[in-house]
């Protein structure tokens, strides 16, 4: 049998700073492809999970995300 990945289920949560924050879910293996994708308003949260199918999360839009590592600013220019 062949060498199984398998993820430890690591989950973040998104929350949206606008209206319109796109968050798409990517699929792992050979070639990776856009698998799912939620739009979410000001104020909405989104818990998402990494899986045995999903190796990445982009997210587009203003948005704060939280992980294990700490808190993410998304869409916010340091400027």
């Amino acid at each position: 049998m062949a060498d199984v990945f398998v993820p430890n289920g690591e989950y973040i949560a998104v929350k949206a700073l606008e209206d319109g924050v796109m968050i798409s879910g990517l699929t792992r293996g050979k070639d990776t492809k856009f698998h799912h994708t939620e739009r979410l308003d000001k104020g909405e949260v989104m818990i998402a999970q990494f899986t045995e199918h999903t190796s990445a999360i982009k997210i587009r839009g203003r948005a704060e995300i939280l992980t294990k590592h700490g808190i993410i600013q998304a869409g916010i220019s340091s400027l």
